[in-house]
Parts: C-alpha cells; structure tokens; sequence
C-alpha cells in the first residue's frame, strides 16, 4: 500500500492506514533516533510519540507533500528535543550497526577488519562529541541522505544556516579524528 492511500485511511478513521505507515518507517525512525540520542528507551518514546502525534493530526497533513521526508523529519527535531531537554552526554561505542557488522563479516582479513573496527569507534566518539544540532545536521545529510535544500526547508532554516552548521560539524569531526591536515 502506497504512504497516501495509508494516509487516506487513516483520515477516514481506519487504524489500518497507521499500521501500514509503522510497519514501512518504524525501523528507519528507530535507527535515526537512536543514532541522535544513543539511547535505545528514548529513540523508541521519541518514535512512539511521532507516531501518536502523527496519528492525531492526520487530518492537517498535506497529501501533496510525501510522508517520509515530513516525517523523518518529525523524528530528528523530536529526538533533538529530546536529547536537548535531558542534556545528557553519550558516547557510540555500543552502537548497534548491523549493517556495519556484515561488511566487517566480509573483510578479507583480520587486519582490516582491526582496523575498520577501530575507525568505527574513533567515528562514533567523535559523534558523541559533536553538539545534538551538528550531530542531527550529520546525520540527515549522510545517513538520510538529505540534500542541504531538504535539510534547509526541514528545519526551517536558511540554506546558509544550513551550510554552516554542516561545515562546523564537519570541521569539528575533522579536528577530533586529527585530520585536519587531511582538508587543507
């Protein structure tokens, strides 16, 4: 069933428009989540509560907008809320990456997969450093996949505030892994 048609559903008081919608999204929106807050509790409230708040305004929503980016979206600003309101530091070093892990699985030898590992976690840690709004800003670029026009009309903010929260994460990211003569 096409996001529209479980849209319509659910505007016509069928339950089974929002089923559809959790099944298509629920894990997508928990991953985003939890890479924000590194918190497993938290991204599933923070999902659940997209979902709820979805289901309760689902007469506003604009069917001549598509679902997903409106509501990946929903679910980063919530879980910056979230992380911003708990104001609580966290580290990635057990995240779960199971995609990550079959690549390692596939690593031709142990020497790589060392040092893939060790990347990894240098990453995650520098992650966990960044403040939530450069962490999101990396996350919506290069794990959503989000263009900075995307991003730009996402979070209300101009194409330039955009940019530049980009450019510090990314600067920020370089000077914890030590590669800032890497950019020069």
């Amino acid at each position: 069933m096409e996001d529209l048609q479980a849209i319509r559903r659910l505007k016509r008081g069928d339950i089974g428009g929002l089923e559809c919608l959790i099944a298509r999204y629920q894990g997508k929106a928990l991953r985003t989540a939890f890479l924000i807050t590194h918190d497993e509790q938290m991204a599933e409230d923070v999902v659940q509560d997209v979902f709820v708040r979805f289901y309760q305004r689902a007469e506003c929503f604009d069917e001549s907008r598509p679902f997903e980016p409106y509501f990946m979206r929903s679910v980063v600003n919530a879980a910056l809320n979230l992380v911003e309101r708990e104001n609580k530091g966290y580290s990635f070093a057990d995240e779960d990456t199971s995609e990550l892990e079959e690549l390692l699985e596939q690593a031709a030898s142990v020497e790589e997969q060392v040092e893939y590992n060790t990347l990894k976690w240098q990453i995650s840690e520098a992650l966990a450093k960044l403040h939530p709004r450069q962490r999101a800003a990396i996350i919506q670029r290069y794990y959503l996949e989000m263009s900075e026009k995307e991003m730009s009309e996402a979070l209300d903010s101009p194409p330039g505030t955009v940019k530049w929260l980009l450019n510090a994460a990314r600067t920020r990211l370089r000077s914890l892994l030590g590669l800032e003569r890497m950019a020069e």
